[in-house]
Parts: C-alpha cells; structure tokens; sequence
C-alpha cells in the first residue's frame, strides 16, 4: 500500500480595508454610505476574474514574488505593519487614499493553492476615503464599484467578507462588536 503525506500547511498575514464614503443626499434626507469593493484583475493565484472583493493583500513580498517575511510569519507584525500593509493594498487596488476609522479584527480562513493548505489571516480595518488617486487603481483589479451596503454586501463573491462587511456597518454606526 502506498503511503500518503498530508499537504504542506503554509501561514499567510494580510490586511486590507473597508473602505466607505459619504455622498451628500439630494434633498433634506441624511447623507448616503456608499462602501468600495473590487473586482479581480491579474491574478497569479487564479482567483476568477468574476470574482468581487474587498482590497486586501500581503504584509510584504518577497524579490521573487511570494509572501515576504511579515507575510509568511518568519518575522511576527506589529501593529503598524498592518496598518501600512492595509492602507497600501487599499490605494493599489481600490485606486483611493484612505484614512483609518476604527479595526474591525482578523479573520482566518484555509485554501489550497499548488498542493497546499494555506491558513490565512487577514486584519480589515474600517477606513473612510479620503480622496481618488491621479492613477487609479492597479492591475490586479479590472473595476471598482461604490455601492450601497444591501448592494455590495450582495455583489461580494466570499461569505466571510460579507461578515466583514457586516461588522464594519456596525462600527460605523456605533454598535461596536468583533470579529
């Protein structure tokens, strides 16, 4: 009988962001909360490009392109890395300058990828848009939408970034809770 060897479980650490903004109502009605989502673009890890999201990524990256040492969990993040790796992935795939608002909390999750288990932590925060950068947003995104919360909450691909998104309403309008 052959013998079988489990998959090699790898970590991974990201952040991103919960990204929303105030549109002034037409009327005397109060202002409207719209959130940013995006829509995958390139993707070395073959994620469908129907696929609709919230802009996250990497801690760092390695030369070649792989998890760096944050992101791999050889070297242990700090708070600050978070917050820089977030609002980064924020501007590169939501094409927007943020500002943080309050964290929402990590969440794991495992895949596979290549013929191995990938546990996967990612730290959102809330944040609110400060303004669009001049370039938009990078390649790793073909469009980004700002939608109500029933229509991005719906136009998600994942469940548990809807439970994100979820938690980051109920930050926002102060019935604070945690991941």
């Amino acid at each position: 009988m052959e013998k079988t060897t489990p998959k090699e479980r790898l970590r991974e650490f990201s952040a991103g962001g919960v990204v929303f903004r105030r549109i002034k109502s037409q009327g005397k009605g109060a202002d409207e909360v719209l959130w940013l989502i995006t829509k995958v673009g390139y993707s070395s890890r073959m994620i469908s490009p129907a696929t609709w999201r919230l802009p996250k990524g990497w801690l760092d990256d390695a030369k070649d392109g792989s998890p760096g040492p944050l992101a791999s969990g050889i070297l242990k993040a700090k708070e600050k890395d978070l917050v820089k790796a977030a609002l980064k992935e924020v501007a590169e795939e939501g094409g927007v300058v943020a500002r943080i608002v309050s964290k929402i909390g990590t969440v794991k999750y495992v895949f596979s990828f290549k013929g191995k288990n990938i546990l996967k932590f990612v730290t959102f925060y809330l944040m609110e848009r400060a303004s669009d950068l001049p370039d938009g947003f990078g390649d790793e995104t073909s469009e980004v939408a700002w939608l109500n919360f029933t229509m991005a909450k719906e136009k998600l691909t994942y469940s548990g970034e809807k439970k994100v998104l979820d938690q980051a309403k109920e930050i926002l309008t102060g019935e604070k809770s945690k991941i």
